[in-house]
């Protein structure tokens, strides 16, 4: 099966029905998109499939072959993804940091659907999960984002 990632097409001989989460990261090496609950719940494991947010746990990687499938490597190769990743930076929401990934990619998708979110749009959008409740500092950051 070919998929392509960040760019670049990858051969995978796998079974059609395995998660996208373990083609990423047991097959290719992938790493920082991180499994959380495997329920499609959390959000760590969100990955961009054609520009939108996709929880790759629940997501079989036969259904995303011949899709554009963007992971936490390669954002910063994105203008959108790279001013998210910079307000970021600037807003310092990461602490422990095990959610930020998907936080990245969710916010990423949203600014692209809606370059100017409103605070509504905001809070439906980010969803995923954070143990640490940087959900201010989160919203603070997708602001900032769509701002520059």
């Amino acid at each position: 099966m070919e998929l392509t990632i960040n760019g670049f097409r990858h051969q995978v001989d796998i079974e059609p029905d395995t998660p996208l989460l373990w083609v990423l990261r047991d097959e290719l090496g992938m790493t920082g998109t991180k499994y959380g609950c495997g329920l499609a719940q959390c959000g760590a494991c969100t990955v961009l499939v054609d520009g939108q947010a996709t929880r790759s746990c629940v997501t079989a990687v036969e259904s995303v072959a011949g899709s554009e499938i963007m992971t936490i490597e390669a954002i910063t190769e994105d203008p959108v993804g790279q001013k998210v990743v910079e307000a970021w930076v600037s807003n310092q929401v990461p602490q422990c940091g095990y959610c930020q990934s998907g936080q990245v990619m969710a916010a990423t998708a949203l600014i692209k659907q809606s370059p100017r979110p409103s605070d509504e749009d905001i809070a439906g959008a980010m969803i995923n999960l954070c143990r640490c409740g940087t959900y201010n500092a989160i919203a603070a950051a997708v602001r900032q984002a769509a701002e520059a």
